[in-house]
């Protein structure tokens, strides 16, 4: 058997026979469950393999027809690549047919036939069928089912499910599979528990291909777990992937922590979010408009939630009109970039419209600029849908991205995100700058800012070569970027422009040369800022410059107790330090510098605060 990642839906009234057709065509009945089965109607969704003639085998899904259980009919047709839909003869087209083939056009479906069930029922009428052929061409005109196959079957006798099966096949010819590479994603619709095994969830894979032994992460709860085994249609697999029905049997997950609307995927890869950006549009059957800040339930995946609809143009959404909005959710949901959703009003409960999401990770903006901004983005993204765009363009709004973070934005494995990068990188159209990928703007204003740093020490410190390295709040990246297109030169370990010539400031140096030399004579007795400033008699502005310069070039410190420790001294103390041995005591050191504990404790703590020493207990040992 060849498994074909394509997964066929059922849509259509309820009673009109889509349960017992699928039972026709593969065999299998899909109510399993005990009040469905005496009810006579699907509630759950319903699966079954549907092997053709040429070994293919492609997934059916089995949707609930009835108005209550439409809920549970999104959530099945959300992971669809091509629409059955079922019409009975002896009806016709019935109020759910039209809700139906209404969730399946705003769900993004773009393929499918009709199949006219129960026409066992009205053998009898003639001329009946043809007038039920012509209503179902009537009714799907100007829907992605206009001039698709209608085909007339009987469950019962098995009349023309042939045809039924030839056009199905015909149908998986023309649709095109889902990609198979990048990060999986199957939103739960079932979980249960198989003694022996323990937790299994059943879904469609939206994304990518998985394997036993996979890490995984539940979203939105964040558990993490492994893939123990995989299966497709009741046959273990060593790998599953977008398009398939899949049974999932994981480890290291409990079923309480694990229900529908829950998504399965890719560890790292996708984050919950409370709000999204989309395109809506509503149904133009809706009676009313659609306002700024109504309560809605939204359907996507196999989640329910509730949401305020925010309109970011106007204050309402006319019935037949499309506008851009956020949909702020009332808790977490996980969802990927193009994925469909229907809206549902809060009351009464019935489908209004849908939308597609154009950027997952929202938040509700304030102001008019801020409103202005997501327009922008929701504008863009929308006519950006490769992810390499996508990713272009996010760069581009962001400035820079972390590599990480930029797994969530793209929502895929980091080698295919790093292949992205990299064509972007080889295009020019970004960098790579201490492990984030930054645009092209950020890196410039971000050089901008290193050199008027670079200048304004420059302009305070004439007399100097440069800035100290260590004194830059920049990264060395940056810093070697400047480096290698000459904007900046190093010497020694301070930076400077390439039109910068230091002034021979005697008076300067010669200040530099006084402090140095009295706090060298005073030895380890230390002197406070306060003292030396008095000591040497200089403008309070002068000092501050001279001790600010010498702090700079690492020619002073400032230790706890507000003491001041010149480069000399310090040099000489690890000296001392080394001498006396492993275990190093407050007192020897005093000893050994004829000094006092008020001068000798504030320099131990300085070089343990530097990394020369550690403290343990009494002791100190060098490191």
């Amino acid at each position: 058997m060849r498994e074909i990642s394509l997964v066929l839906g059922t849509a259509g009234h309820i009673d009109h026979g889509k349960t017992a057709l699928i039972n026709a065509l593969t065999g299998i009945n899909c109510d399993r469950l005990i009040e469905e089965k005496k009810r006579g109607i699907t509630i759950e969704l319903g699966f079954a393999p549907l092997k053709l003639d040429d070994d293919r085998v492609v997934s059916v899904i089995d949707v609930p027809g009835h108005e209550k259980f439409i809920r549970q009919m999104v959530a099945g047709a959300s992971g669809i690549d091509a629409a059955l839909l079922v019409i009975a003869a002896d009806e016709s087209v019935m109020p759910q047919t039209r809700e139906h083939l209404a969730i399946m056009e705003l769900l993004g479906v773009h393929d499918g036939l009709i199949a006219v069930t129960k026409i066992d029922r009205i053998k009898d009428e003639e001329g009946m069928l043809e007038l039920v052929i012509d209503d179902v061409r009537e009714f799907v005109k100007g829907t992605f089912l206009e001039n698709k196959p209608i085909v007339p079957v009987s469950s019962i006798t098995g009349e023309n499910l042939e045809n039924l099966r030839t056009e199905i096949k015909n149908l998986i010819d023309r649709v095109k599979i889902r990609p198979r590479s990048g990060a999986f994603f199957l939103p739960v619709d079932r979980a249960f528990v198989i003694s022996g095994f323990g937790t299994v969830v059943t879904g469609t894979a939206y994304h990518g291909t998985s394997h036993p032994n996979d890490k995984i992460e539940v979203l939105p709860s964040g558990r993490e777990g492994r893939i123990r085994t995989l299966q497709v249609h009741g046959q273990n697999v060593e790998s599953a992937y977008a398009g398939q029905r899949v049974a999932i049997n994981l480890a290291g997950i409990d079923i309480d922590e694990i229900s529908r609307g829950d998504v399965v995927c890719h560890k790292g890869v996708f984050k919950p979010t409370k709000c999204f950006e989309a395109m809506i549009k509503l149904m133009s059957e809706v009676k009313e408009p659609l306002k700024h800040w109504q309560r809605v339930h939204i359907c996507t995946g196999t989640s329910e939630i509730l949401a305020r609809v925010s309109l970011l143009k106007s204050k309402f959404i006319e019935p037949g009109e499309e506008q851009p909005a956020q949909l702020v959710l009332e808790e977490p949901v996980v969802c990927t970039y193009g994925q469909k959703f229907i809206i549902r009003f809060y009351s009464p409960l019935i489908t209004i419209g849908g939308g597609e999401i154009i950027y997952p990770y929202s938040y509700k903006p304030r102001g008019a600029a801020a409103r202005s901004k997501i327009l922008e983005r929701i504008n863009n993204l929308s006519n950006s849908r490769t992810p390499e765009r996508r990713f272009e363009y996010l760069i581009h709004e962001f400035g820079k991205i972390d590599k990480s973070e930029a797994l969530l934005l793209i929502q895929d494995i980091s080698e295919n995100v790093e292949k992205l990068a990299g064509e972007l990188i080889s295009q020019g159209k970004i960098l790579e700058l201490d492990n984030n990928y930054v645009s092209k703007e950020y890196c410039d204003e971000m050089l901008n800012s290193l050199i008027n740093s670079v200048r304004d020490y420059q302009n305070s410190y004439k007399s100097e070569i440069g800035i100290p390295l260590e004194t830059l709040n920049f990264t060395r990246a940056l810093i070697n970027m400047a480096l290698n297109k000459n904007i900046l030169i190093l010497a020694g370990n301070k930076l400077h422009t390439p039109d910068f010539v230091p002034e021979n400031d005697e008076e300067f140096a010669k200040n530099i040369d006084i402090i140095k030399n009295l706090c060298i004579s005073r030895k380890w007795q230390l002197m406070t800022l306060d003292e030396l400033r008095k000591e040497i008699h200089l403008p309070e502005k002068v000092f501050t410059k001279v001790i600010q310069a010498m702090k700079n070039s690492k020619e002073l410190a400032l230790i706890p107790e507000g003491y001041i420790l010149v480069s000399e001294l310090e040099n000489e103390m690890r000296g001392i330090l080394h001498r006396l041995g492993d275990k190093i005591t407050l007192a020897q050191v005093r000893d050994a510098t004829g000094s006092t504990r008020k001068f000798i404790l504030p320099i131990l703590e300085y070089f343990d605060s530097k990394g020369y020493t550690r403290r343990a207990g009494d002791y100190r040992v060098m490191l």
